[in-house]
């Protein structure tokens, strides 16, 4: 193949070097050669498929080396695009923020099946990329969602998705530790996919993963719930019957039911994804004098590893 810096490259050759080089790694599939070459060209990747004897500029071949060395150092692809799709739109995510997964999108399917006010008022907590916070004011048009997070860089992402969707009127960030800064009787659903990863299963975390996202994002102490157990703790001062939406690491159900029950909230739905794991819980404020009884749900079925996702 010609050198990347030589004026007689072409697209096809390229594009097969790339899937050579990304083949022999452990965690990037070949397929995502096309889409770098793609995102340096300007094509989509089933127009580079077609495109096999495009001359490729110099200046072009060597924007994709670049970006073909990130990725083979483990770099994620999204970080490399500046975007990523969740529930359908694209989303721009850098090193500031976790990359949003699709087991998140399980979140957004709980809270738009909950009986809601007309125009809602909705606290995105930890909200990262702001994924959560814009996509439920798209989906319901009347929402007002305040999207908190204690990164103030998280922050920039999130108003940035926020001008990008043109949801910035309704969509307000703020910097919060958790719940801190908020009266929660104000607002008719929480929703958060917070920290729950345990900080010593990190060795068995991908190194795209825990080389490139943020720590404060992923892991959370006392084998990855607690920061749960604080936040569900914090939102016994929701109004009764108002719904905290939250996601979960596989293998937690049964210490957020604990932590539920201590805080005086009731378990009113689990959702699953895809591996089968209980991944979204709808929480709510039991009603006065009720022991709030947890654990009716059932045992957890065996999951995949934990994903976190925002």
């Amino acid at each position: 193949m010609a050198s990347p810096a030589s004026a007689a490259c072409l697209l096809g050759d390229l594009l097969r070097d790339g899937r050579r080089r990304l083949g022999v790694t452990a965690f990037a599939p070949p397929r995502e050669a096309a889409l770098l070459l793609g995102a340096v060209l300007g094509l989509s990747e089933a127009q580079v498929m077609a495109r096999d004897d495009q001359p490729v500029p110099p200046a072009a071949a060597a924007r994709f080396e670049a970006l073909l060395a990130r990725r083979l150092g483990g770099e994620p692809v999204a970080y490399l695009l500046g975007e990523r799709e969740f529930y359908g739109r694209s989303f721009a995510v850098d090193e500031r923020v976790l990359i949003p997964r699709p087991e998140t999108e399980h979140l957004v399917e709980a809270a738009l099946t909950l009986a809601l006010p007309p125009a809602p008022r909705i606290l995105d907590v930890g909200t990262g990329s702001g994924c959560l916070a814009v996509t439920l004011a798209l989906e319901l048009t009347g929402a007002r969602v305040v999207a908190a997070d204690l990164s103030p860089a998280a922050l920039a992402v999130a108003a940035g998705n926020a001008r990008r969707h043109g949801v910035a009127g309704r969509v307000a960030v703020a910097a919060s530790d958790l719940t801190a800064a908020f009266d929660l009787s104000r607002f008719d659903l929480v929703v958060s996919n917070p920290p729950y990863v345990d900080p010593g299963d990190a060795p068995a975390l991908s190194p795209e993963v825990c080389n490139f996202e943020p720590h404060l994002a992923l892991f959370s102490p006392d084998s990855g719930d607690a920061v749960l157990a604080r936040l569900i703790r914090e939102c016994a001062r929701l109004r009764p019957g108002v719904p905290l939406v939250v996601e979960i690491g596989s293998g937690q159900l049964a210490a957020a039911s604990r932590h539920a029950a201590a805080a005086a909230l009731e378990i009113a739905g689990v959702h699953r994804d895809y591996a089968g794991s209980a991944r979204v819980l709808v929480l709510r404020r039991c009603p006065q004098g009720s022991p709030g009884p947890q654990g009716s749900q059932g045992p957890e079925r065996p999951g995949g590893p934990d994903h976190p996702a925002r």
